[in-house]
Formats: C-alpha cells, sequence, structure tokens
C-alpha cells in the first residue's frame, strides 16, 4: 500500500529471472540455497548459464515456415512443446501442495513431469493431480527391494518412463547445505519412502545409495519392469554410445544442475557431441542453465530432442504454486515460439546447428585444424535432414522392439498379408508366362530377353496390362500412358507429393488417423501436413472444405487431400457412395487433387463400392495402387494414375511423374513386373479371380475377431467399461476405443503382462489424438491365435480401466 492507503499494483513478472528475485524474498534462506545453490565452488552451476550467454541465435530470413508450432513427439508421446520438467526433490519446500501444484500446472501446459524418487507427495496423489506424462526418477538404493517397491507403485499410478540418475553414487559436497547444517523442516519427508532418517538428504544418500552400481543396472530395470528406462547424467560420448547399446530409451545430458560433481562441463557443451554420438536411436534430453526460450531453441539447435527445466518451476512454484508454475512454463513457450518464428524455425525439428552461432574457440598455438577436430569424428546428427529426427519415422521401432522382446505374444500389430496362399513356384510360372505373351505377340527373342534383362522404360512395361485390369477389375478406364509403375505405392506417394507441392507455401490435406507412410514421405519432402479429422463414420465433405478455406486463409495453397476411401488404415472405415461425390464434388468446386489410397478393396469379401477414379469425371484423382495385398507384396510393384493434363503441352502428369522416377529408382524391377504381368495374364486381367480365396480368408478373420470381442466383452461389459469398436465390412483393420492411456508403457505392459501386441492409434494421428483407441489388423493370425488373442487382449483391458478408474 501507499502512505494515504491506496492501493499498488505489482507488475506480474516477465521473465523467469524475475521469478527467481521473487522466490528468493518468499523462501526460507536455508531451503533457498538447498534449491539453488550447487556443489563445491559452484563453477559448474555458472557455467551451465553461461554456455548459453555465449550463444546467439541466427535468423533465415524469408524461409516461408509461417506460423512456428512447438509441438513434439517423445517415446511416442505428444508434448506441447520440447520441455519437461525436471526431476527435483521435495517441491513441498516451495509450496505446500508440493508435486500436486507442478503435476496440474505441467498438465495444463500439455508437458511431462519427471517425479523425483524424494517427492514431497504420493506418486497416487500426483497421478490424480496429473494430465499429461509423469516419469519416475529412480535412484537405486543398496536394498534393491526399496527401488522395485518404487517402480511398481509408479507403475500402478500410471508413470510411464523411468529415469535412471547415474552420476550420483553419492551426493556432491554441497557448501551452502554444510554450511547452513541443512535439515528438512519437521513436515517435509519423501513421501514414497519407508522408514525415517531423512532430515539430512547428505547423510541419508551416503548411507542408502549404492556407490557401486555398473552398466548391469540397466538390464535390471528392464527385467523388472516393461517402461522405457532414460540414463540421467551423461556427459561423453563413450558414454551414451554404451547406453545405446545396453538398451536405453532415452539419454538426459545432465550434470545435476551443478549440483554433484564441481567443475565438469558446461551441458550445452558436451550435447553435440554426445547427440552426433546416438545418432537418432534414442530421444536425446538436455537440463542444466535453461533460463529463457532462446535456449530451449540453442539446445534442439545443437542436437536436443528436448530440455527439462529444473529450478525456475520451484520459483514459480513459490511464487504463486500451481498458477506460478503455470505462468513460467507459458513464458518459456512464449518465448520459444517467439524465436522460432524470428529465427524462420516451423518446428522443433527444423532447429539445425545453422540456427547458432558462438565465437570461434581459439585452438592452442601450433595446433591445426585437425588437431582439434580430429579425424573420423562422425557427423553431428543434426547436420542431416530434419526429418531424420521426426518422430514419425521412428514409430515403428518401440514396435518392433517389443514384438522381439516377447516372441510368444500374439500381435495383433503386422498388418501383412497371409503367406498361407503363397507357392514360390509360381513365381516362375507367372514370370514364364509373361515372356510366352510377349512371343506370342511377336518380339523378337532378344525383345524378350531385354524385357527382364534391362532395365526398361521409367513408366513401366506393363501398363497395357495394368490398364486392362483396371478397366476388368475397377471400372477404371484410362490410357496405359496416364499409368506411371512405381517400386510398391510407397513411390508413388512420393513422386506425387514431390510433383504438386511446388514451394512452402503448398500444403498437404490427409484425413487424420491416417497410414504414417504418407506423413512420413511429406516430411521426407518438407512438405507441411495439415489434418482432417475423420469422423466416427469416416470422411464428411464440409470438414474438407473447412480444412481447405482455413489453409487459404493462412495464406497457404492446400494442394491435395491424401483419402483412403475403402477400409482405412488404421481405423477400417469405408466410405459411402454418397460421401465419396460429394468429396469429388468438393474438389473439384475448391480446385484441389484428391490422392486416393485403396489398397484393400479385391482382399475384402462381398461387392466393393466404386473407387473414385471410377467416378472422377472432372480428372480430379491421382489414384495410387499397389499390387501387395491383391497379389502378393515381395514384388513390390505399385503404380500410380495421374491422366491430368499438364499445360504448354507437356502431356499427362503421369509424364512427369516419370522424370521424378528417373532420377529416384529409374526404373520398377522388370523380374518383378513379369511376376505381376503374369499373374493378372492368367485370369484374364481380372485379379479379383485370384482373391476369391483370399478375401473370403479375410472377411473371416474379420467376423472371427469381432464376433470374439462381443463374447469377451458383451455389449452391457463394454458400455460398463467405456469400451467401444466398430465393424469394418472389410480389410485388415479395426479400431477399438478404450477408457485409459494408450501409450508405449501401455503397450509394453499388454506385451508382458498379457501376451497380446497391437498398436497405438496415436501413431497415425499427424498431430495429437488416438490417446485413448488401438489399432488391430487381422489379416496375418489363424483362428486359434484370434480367439486366444482377443481373449488376452480382454483380460488387458478390464485390468487397465480397472486401473485407470482407481487413480480418477
Amino acid at each position: 500500500m501507499t502512505t494515504d492507503g491506496a492501493l499498488t499494483h505489482t507488475p506480474a513478472p516477465l521473465t523467469l529471472a524475475e521469478y527467481a528475485a521473487l522466490a528468493r524474498d518468499r523462501m526460507d534462506p536455508a531451503a533457498w540455497d538447498f534449491v539453488t545453490g550447487g556443489a563445491g565452488d559452484e563453477r559448474t552451476l555458472a557455467a551451465n548459464v553461461a554456455a548459453f550467454e555465449r550463444i546467439r541465435l541466427r535468423p533465415r530470413v524469408l524461409a516461408g515456415a509461417g506460423l512456428s508450432h512447438t509441438a513434439t513427439q517423445i517415446l511416442g508421446r505428444s508434448w506441447q512443446a520440447p520441455v519437461g520438467i525436471a526431476p527435483m526433490a521435495y517441491h513441498t519446500l516451495a509450496d505446500p501442495e508440493g508435486e500436486l501444484a507442478t503435476a496440474a500446472a505441467a498438465g495444463d501446459a500439455g508437458i511431462p513431469l519427471v517425479v523425483s524418487t524424494f517427492a514431497g507427495r504420493t506418486f497416487e496423489d500426483i497421478a490424480a493431480a496429473a494430465s499429461g506424462p509423469l516419469w519416475l526418477q529412480v535412484y537405486c538404493f543398496r536394498e534393491r527391494a526399496t527401488t522395485r517397491h518404487l517402480i511398481e507403485r509408479a507403475e500402478r499410478a500410471g508413470f510411464e518412463a523411468l529415469v535412471l540418475t547415474v552420476d550420483a553414487p553419492r551426493l556432491g559436497r554441497r557448501l551452502r547445505d554444510l554450511r547452513n547444517d541443512f535439515r528438512l523442516p519437521a513436515h517435509i519427508a519423501p513421501a514414497n519412502l519407508p522408514g525415517n532418517g531423512f532430515s539430512s538428504p547428505g547423510n541419508h544418500a551416503d548411507a542408502a545409495f549404492d556407490p557401486a552400481l555398473d552398466w548391469s543396472v540397466l538390464e535390471w530395470l528392464r527385467s523388472i519392469s516393461p517402461l522405457p528406462v532414460l540414463l540421467k547424467g551423461v556427459l561423453s560420448a563413450a558414454d551414451a554410445r554404451r547406453a545405446v547399446d545396453a538398451g536405453a530409451a532415452g539419454i538426459v545430458v545432465s550434470n545435476h544442475g551443478g549440483r554433484q560433481l564441481d567443475g565438469v562441463p558446461a551441458t550445452l557443451d558436451v550435447l553435440p557431441e554426445i547427440a552426433s554420438a546416438v545418432t537418432g536411436a534414442c530421444p536425446v534430453l538436455l537440463d542444466g542453465g535453461v533460463r529463457r526460450g532462446g535456449d530451449v531453441l540453442a539446445a534442439l539447435a545443437l542436437g536436443a530432442d528436448a530440455v527439462l527445466l529444473g529450478r525456475p518451476v520451484l520459483h514459480g512454484l513459490a511464487v504463486d504454486g500451481r498458477a506460478g508454475v503455470a505462468r513460467v512454463l507459458d513464458l518459456l513457450v512464449t518465448e520459444l515460439t517467439d524465436a522460432m518464428t524470428l529465427t524462420g524455425t516451423g518446428s522443433p525439428a527444423d532447429a539445425g546447428p545453422d540456427l547458432v552461432w558462438t565465437p570461434p574457440a581459439q585452438p592452442p598455438a601450433g595446433s591445426t585444424d585437425q588437431d582439434v577436430r580430429g579425424p573420423g569424428s562422425g557427423l553431428s546428427r543434426r547436420d542431416l535432414h530434419a526429418s531424420l529426427r521426426d518422430p514419425v519415422l521412428d514409430t515403428m521401432n518401440f514396435l518392433n522392439e517389443v514384438t522381439h522382446r516377447y516372441p510368444q505374444a500374439i500381435s495383433f500389430a503386422p498388418g501383412r498379408p497371409y503367406d498361407g496362399f503363397f507357392d514360390v513356384e509360381q513365381i516362375f510360372t507367372h514370370q514364364r508366362r509373361y515372356l510366352d505373351h510377349l512371343a506370342a505377340q511377336g518380339h523378337s527373342p532378344g525383345q524378350v530377353r531385354d524385357a527382364v534383362f534391362q532395365y526398361g522404360p521409367a513408366g513401366g512395361r506393363i501398363r497395357e496390362i495394368i490398364a486392362d485390369w483396371l478397366r476388368k477389375d475397377e471400372d477404371i478406364d484410362v490410357p496405359p500412358e496416364s499409368i506411371v509403375v512405381t517400386v510398391g505405392c510407397q513411390e508413388a506417394m512420393v513422386l506425387a507429393l514431390r510433383a504438386l507441392h511446388a514451394g512452402p507455401g503448398d500444403v498437404l490435406l490427409v484425413v487424420s488417423p491416417c497410414y504414417m507412410g504418407i506423413t512420413g514421405a511429406a516430411r521426407l519432402l518438407d512438405i507441411d501436413v495439415t489434418a482432417v479429422p475423420e469422423r466416427e463414420n469416416g470422411l464428411h465433405a464440409a470438414d474438407l472444405e473447412a480444412a481447405v478455406l482455413a489453409e487459404r486463409a493462412r495464406g497457404r495453397r492446400p494442394r491435395a487431400c491424401y483419402v483412403l476411401p475403402d477400409h482405412a488404415n488404421p481405423s477400417g472405415n469405408t466410405m459411402s457412395l454418397q460421401t465419396r461425390h460429394e468429396v469429388l464434388e468438393t474438389a473439384a468446386r475448391l480446385d484441389i487433387l484428391l490422392l486416393e489410397d485403396s489398397p484393400y478393396r479385391l482382399v475384402s469379401p462381398g461387392r466393393q463400392l466404386p473407387t473414385l477414379k471410377a467416378l472422377d469425371a472432372d480428372r480430379r484423382v491421382v489414384h495410387l495402387g499397389s499390387f501387395s495385398k491383391t497379389l502378393f507384396p515381395g514384388a513390390r510393384v505399385g503404380f500410380a494414375i495421374a491422366d491430368q493434363p499438364v499445360d504448354d503441352g507437356a502431356g499427362l502428369l503421369a509424364g512427369e511423374l516419370t522424370k521424378i522416377k528417373s532420377m529416384i529408382t529409374v526404373n520398377t524391377s522388370p523380374l518383378a513386373q513379369a511376376a505381376v504381368a503374369g499373374m493378372l495374364l492368367a485370369v484374364d486381367g481380372r485379379a479379383s479371380q485370384l482373391n476369391a480365396d483370399t478375401s473370403a480368408y479375410y472377411g473371416a478373420a474379420m467376423r472371427a475377431t469381432l464376433r470374439r470381442l462381443d463374447e469377451c466383452l458383451p455389449e452391457d461389459r463394454r458400455a460398463a467399461l467405456g469400451v467401444r469398436w466398430n465393424k469394418p465390412s472389410g480389410g485388415f483393420f479395426l479400431a477399438v476405443d478404450v477408457p485409459f492411456r494408450v501409450d508405449n508403457a501401455a503397450l509394453a505392459r499388454s506385451a508382458q503382462d498379457f501376451g497380446v501386441i497391437w498398436t497405438p492409434m496415436s501413431y497415425f494421428y499427424p498431430g495429437d489424438g488416438g490417446d485413448h483407441a488401438i489399432r488391430l489388423s487381422t489379416s496375418y493370425l489363424s483362428q486359434a491365435d484370434i480367439h486366444e488373442g482377443i481373449t488376452r487382449l480382454a483380460r488387458f483391458i478390464e485390468a487397465e480401466a480397472a486401473s485407470a478408474h482407481q487413480h480418477d
């Protein structure tokens, strides 16, 4: 108040430094020193901040990045920003609510909280307050049973990962605490540890921590828990490589906030060599010294996938509890967004070493450049294309690891065809049939030989045969020259995307959830992707129109929309005939193209609706196809139908795609084309005849899956649980909605404890989404495996639903 009694207004802090100043005034001096101090003379503590002070950001002008977004994915989980909250003991020193307030604020911000072993609130209460990811920081005690009990409690509470601190065989010599003879207040203790004797953190650590830890501890942790394990405290490339080899799911470049060995390097200074050593094998996080949003961007540019924020969080907590933490996080993310926008950085994955400038290091007198860098020092991951750091390119690694670790589990994950219909000898028969066909058409022996021994035309040798099949089976009547034969459908996607997207303002729309191959291809080509949300019954034309208009309002040009109208992967939805006409009309009216991918039609039972291409009177559809499902995947033969005319007398779009192909794969294997052509010739161009048995098999597998789901989870039971699924009429996939979070940790529990594997639907969303749904693939399993696998899945769902209910 002023002297005349009028109230004064204290401006809200605008920087993290201002929060620190306010927090110091509000905290007990000894508690402040415990939170803020470091080890020894605090050289490393100061070096962490000083390393960021040396960094300067270099803007990229006219980058065409548009509005920057901070969202990223770590370990398969979406974060709203590349920021998490570092593990810190006793948040209750800053505010009575402690970790409850921090967890609530972190959830509001959409970022994770790493909970300390020495948290002042219970794991269960923290989980109840949280709406974002929780990880458990682990100290390995001499009594391994204590550590195991902590991990089991965290698992039951829904924690998603373990962060093993590896730089603390004992606590560092912290002079401030020694001078203060620091003791925890009587009302503060580690809420999740049994026993007593915690008042002196240093003395307790000396008695309880295991000083003889070695690399076997990582194997032990992985043996007792399905949760991914990250190592925190790595400061060298050699240790980083060893961690990856030992199975670490992530690395936290950390010097314990300068609180362990004084004199070790600042974390930012060693980050590039560690990121280079890891080369994308696992996420790399950094903590120590982050005090502004520009620091976050600098860390991303030098190799981090995300940062962990420490002391500033406790400063916000001390100033204003949950609201203070929320404000600190908001300031940091706002500053990060500003820095990204002003440097032309569209997303965290776009940050690279070209963004930062540091004063050149002066080599010792008499040294050479080779002395400084040394031969064979390797490549920096940040010097490689940004797409290689994008989670979409790495989504299957964890799934493959789980499948390898639990070979006895029944897997509903792979979407590959059933191989019981394949006969090796048939391949040679089909190739011979095609060669005989060429001879019968008047080709000379030399021309027949060249048909399989030479490269052949980039557009493909068998376009006429494919065009004949399209007319007979799909009612698609296009000239052979409008077809490009590709190496699978994936190459067809790449060719179409490269041709259609001319500049940074061009956008690809995708119906979401969608096949991850299209988003991966777009990322490789630096094409921005915008999701068009699929409703419960599939795409609606109104949603497509809204997405197009929204992008144009942003000054961007939507070029095409990727759709799977039949038995879509991953949802299993099929577009109605009316919707097909509405979508075509919308595309024509708004002047965009449709990229149609429909690989499951001929392997699905019953009469199929016409493709979009068959209904396409305005040449709005580029049809992308493959023979992987209809014939056999090993051929790797796909195609693109691109009959759109290109002006200036250039001919058809197919000709432009062929030019691109000639610079990528040159041609599609003539041997593979011969096998496919021979199979089509055997049935007079009607591949549907070859798929009578396969479509019946896949239809029976889908019906068996749906039937067993009904048996294991009857209608009244699934209503009570909040479980539902769709009922596709064909294809390989269906989606199951569940009342608990579906992530990599849940998948690992399902594989380990229940012996069943599936795919998280979140893998298939370009942004957020799918966190409470799983995809089941029915194509590769026998009826017996389906029966037993769904039984196991139902048990898993029941157990997870019960656990989620306990924490509500």
